[in-house]
């Protein structure tokens, strides 16, 4: 396509850089390319063939729409007043590849900084086939994990007595921890903590010296997020104290809230409702939970983040196996429309100027 392409050093990204006919600013458009750890149960004719290995959060279309969108851009080539930024990212799922990326030069590798930027994410359900949905402001939440291990000493099952457990500190943490969100967080301005993995003893007539687990918090602004990590640390410091246990607590940062500029989710609005019509664009009453790397791209350019159905018209969006499902199916009939959105983005805000 006569594109200037380079690959990261760290991860295996790929930016291709596509120069306009006409002068002024870069624009860049994202598709990350994540399978996930899911043997896939969809009965597909076309299902992974990698055991374990599934493309459940419909990332395969991510890629094949940005270079759809790439096409589309080469053949207006003289139209583009400016430069696109063609972000191919993994590491989407867990690693935080963007920000990976951008620490190597993504934002910049046009020449100058983009002046904006735009994401895309298919969903096999909650939206119909080819609708397009999107909010400015908090779109996705932040994602954050908190690592707890409260030790203390080991005997038998027979005299706890004697012992120093730490399990049903650990119960009472878990439970404390649910408390502490309904008491101590604006409804609001949501926290949730989801306690996702325990491990603690051998056999059920021993007590361990020591118990762990870990939490998702997710957050949807930056003022929880700061009191997330502040209360969570307080709760289960407090049991630990209570219980006369030691304890290792750490709270570690992962992806930001997914904010969109507020000019740039109103022109994507805009711009589907112009594409596809009025009936094509469902604005999203409140965030998601879940949580998306591209949001350390909302945090250093404005951006918009926003999503399209790819539930297939046979099914109901509503009941539909969702994304990271083993049983999810994306509907690649959106891929075009989906090129189309992508590639009116970039003409659209290049012909803005700086």
């Amino acid at each position: 396509l006569g594109l200037e392409v380079s690959v990261g050093e760290k991860l295996s990204s790929v930016t291709a850089v596509l120069r306009g006919g006409r002068p002024g600013p870069a624009v860049l458009l994202r598709g990350d390319m994540d399978a996930l750890p899911v043997q896939e149960t969809s009965g597909l004719p076309f299902a992974s063939r990698i055991p374990g290995a599934m493309h459940a959060c419909g990332h395969d279309l991510h890629v094949a729409g940005l270079v759809g969108a790439a096409k589309l851009l080469v053949e207006r080539r003289e139209e583009l007043a400016g430069s696109v930024v063609l972000m191919f990212q993994p590491g989407e799922e867990g690693c935080g590849g963007a920000k990976v990326m951008i620490d190597e030069g993504l934002l910049d590798a046009a020449g100058e900084r983009v002046v904006a930027a735009y994401g895309l994410h298919v969903t096999s359900g909650l939206l119909p086939g080819g609708v397009v949905s999107g909010r400015p402001g908090a779109a996705m939440a932040a994602a954050d994990t908190l690592h707890v291990t409260l030790r203390g000493r080991g005997g038998h099952g027979s005299a706890p007595h004697a012992a120093l457990d730490p399990i049903p500190a650990l119960c009472e943490a878990v439970t404390a921890l649910q408390t502490m969100v309904t008491r101590r967080f604006d409804a609001f301005d949501p926290v949730v903590v989801t306690v996702g993995h325990i491990h603690g003893g051998t056999i059920n007539n021993v007590i361990p010296d020591d118990a762990t687990f870990e939490a998702t918090i997710r957050t949807f602004s930056a003022e929880a997020r700061a009191r997330a990590e502040e209360e969570t640390l307080r709760v289960v410091r407090g049991v630990a104290a209570a219980h006369g246990l030691e304890i290792d607590a750490r709270y570690e940062r992962l992806y930001p809230v997914t904010r969109n500029d507020e000019t740039e989710a109103e022109f994507t609005s805009r711009t589907v409702r112009s594409l596809f019509g009025e009936d094509r664009f469902q604005p999203m009453a409140q965030p998601l939970a879940g949580a998306e790397d591209f949001s350390y791209v909302c945090e250093a350019v404005p951006s918009a983040y926003f999503f399209l159905g790819a539930c297939a018209p046979d099914r109901d969006p509503a009941t539909a196996p969702y994304n990271h499902s083993p049983e999810a199916y994306f509907d690649d009939a959106v891929l075009a429309d989906g090129a189309a959105l992508l590639a009116a983005l970039a003409l659209g805000r290049l012909a803005r100027g700086r």
